[in-house]
């Protein structure tokens, strides 16, 4: 009878604690998989925790994993809570390449904050009214509203604001969540022209004014590609075109949203020029043209026109490696088309210096450059710029789920379901955002201070050095 009591009263208490630890888990706002599977969710970060300890005995190893592993994802995690980054022990890290760090680095007092660069020219064929100054070499890049959730886009907002980076819209359109934090704006003109097109599906010039009428929207930029899936369109399924998202994108309610695969009036490298031309004529501001690398051929046929015709010539180049992969896409295009970003930067910033450009068009690389290193190593190779869409992703919660496409993302991050969104909420990660942003640019900085510069902007490709696994040699990258 002793016995009995004793196990009914073990057994209230342990229901008393799982009780407390569900209302726990709901009400608090930081950890959006205990909002969305409170008690159960615990089992994550316990594994999360203990895993570095256990994986000894029989885990994957931290570099395994794919898209993303361990060891990139922890990086955004722990830069996004602040937690700190130092490792113990040396690196677990096999890298392609190094840095050449200098014999005497920069002190403390020689160290200047990154001055920025303006995209757009004022004067001249191809200037525009409103050029754009960005103060920061890494940005959010676009992912389209719908895609993510609306409680993700205002997170992204907030912390792109907060940080003093901009932020891309995707080729959804541009909704309010996009400007209800205050930062500063990339629209971006998919195959498909969502939230700047006509009843036929073409160029509505009208509309594309009414967007360039706020202040936040500094650029726009006009899609040929993405890494996900180079030659096709965007795809958001049925099930998330909800009467909003249809208003924004101009399209029916509740049908799948699939964007053509190319642009119908863009054909030649010639009506691309104009194209370009055409917008930046309508809206004032600075207009750049997002590609995946194949031909490389291609850029010196584009650069040579751009000579020719300097009215036509792009402000930026967003070049996006074959990686690339926030979009849904068919396996055969994610895995198999495109040339990686390892690779297609460093053939358009030789083809863009061959034809005296470098002044003239800004180079943005993407394609899983999520943490300082390949940040770095992205600005060495040419890039003014760097963007990225899954590092800021993780910031806000992202797990590699893999669900992106079927709205039932247990971080509510690409979530359709309203359950699951609200678990995401956006003043706390909004945040998180800001601090991977800013953690990325200090330690891009400390990379560039131990090469002897005083801020990135002076990084050159002599800095890194590809190391040549199972040959035992080493290559410089800049081929000096």
């Amino acid at each position: 009878m002793l016995l009995e009591n004793f196990l009914v009263l073990v057994g209230l208490v342990f229901a008393a604690i799982l009780v407390a630890i569900y209302f726990h888990d709901t009400r608090q706002t930081e950890h959006t998989i205990l909002r969305n599977y409170p008690v159960i969710g615990h089992f994550r970060y316990f594994a999360e925790t203990w895993g570095e300890y256990m994986r000894q005995y029989h885990y994957l190893p931290d570099w395994a994993e794919r898209p993303f592993n361990r060891l990139d994802r922890s990086w955004v995690y722990r830069s996004a809570k602040g937690v700190s980054n130092l490792v113990s022990f040396g690196s677990e890290n096999l890298p392609s390449f190094v840095f050449r760090n200098a014999a005497f680095p920069v002190l403390e007092t020689e160290k200047r904050s990154y001055p920025g660069k303006q995209i757009g020219i004022a004067e001249g064929p191809g200037a525009c009214s409103q050029p754009y100054f960005a103060r920061s070499f890494f940005n959010i890049s676009g992912m389209s509203y719908g895609a993510l959730s609306h409680a993700a886009v205002s997170a992204l907002s907030r912390g792109a604001k907060l940080a003093g980076v901009w932020m891309g819209t995707g080729e959804g359109g541009l909704a309010p969540q996009h400007l209800s934090g205050g930062a500063d704006i990339v629209m971006q003109i998919g195959t498909a022209k969502y939230g700047v097109r006509d009843e036929a599906g073409n160029l509505s010039e009208d509309k594309l004014r009414a967007v360039a009428a706020h202040e936040q929207v500094r650029m726009f930029e006009v899609k040929l590609a993405q890494g996900a899936k180079p030659g096709k369109g965007g795809i958001l399924p049925g099930a998330k075109v909800t009467p909003e998202i249809a208003a924004i994108r101009g399209i029916p309610v509740g049908q799948d949203s699939i964007s053509p695969n190319r642009h119908t009036d863009i054909g030649t490298i010639r009506e691309l020029g104009l194209f370009v031309n055409r917008v930046r004529t309508v809206t004032g501001k600075p207009v750049g043209v997002k590609v995946v690398v194949g031909d490389p051929a291609f850029f010196d046929d584009w650069f040579t026109d751009c000579l020719a015709h300097p009215e036509g010539c792009p402000d930026y180049i967003h070049v996006d490696g074959g990686e690339g992969g926030t979009g849904a896409a068919p396996a055969a295009l994610a895995d198999y088309v495109g040339l990686p970003i390892t690779q297609a930067l460093p053939l358009v910033a030789a083809a863009r210096a061959r034809h005296g450009l470098d002044q003239r068009i800004r180079l943005i690389a993407a394609g899983k450059l999520v943490t300082p290193d390949k940040v770095a190593w992205a600005l060495c190779m040419g890039a003014d710029f760097v963007s990225s869409a899954r590092g800021f992703m993780f910031s806000i919660g992202c797990i590699q789920a893999m669900k992106c496409g079927s709205g039932k993302c247990p971080t509510g991050v690409t979530a359709s379901d309203p359950k699951m969104i609200a678990g995401l909420d956006p003043t706390d990660k909004s945040v998180r955002v800001g601090r991977y942003a800013k953690r990325v640019q200090e330690e891009v900085e400390i990379i560039a201070h131990s090469c002897g510069l005083t801020d990135p902007s002076g990084f050159q490709p002599h800095h890194v050095t590809q190391i040549e696994r199972g040959v035992g040699g080493f290559r410089n990258m800049g081929g000096d």
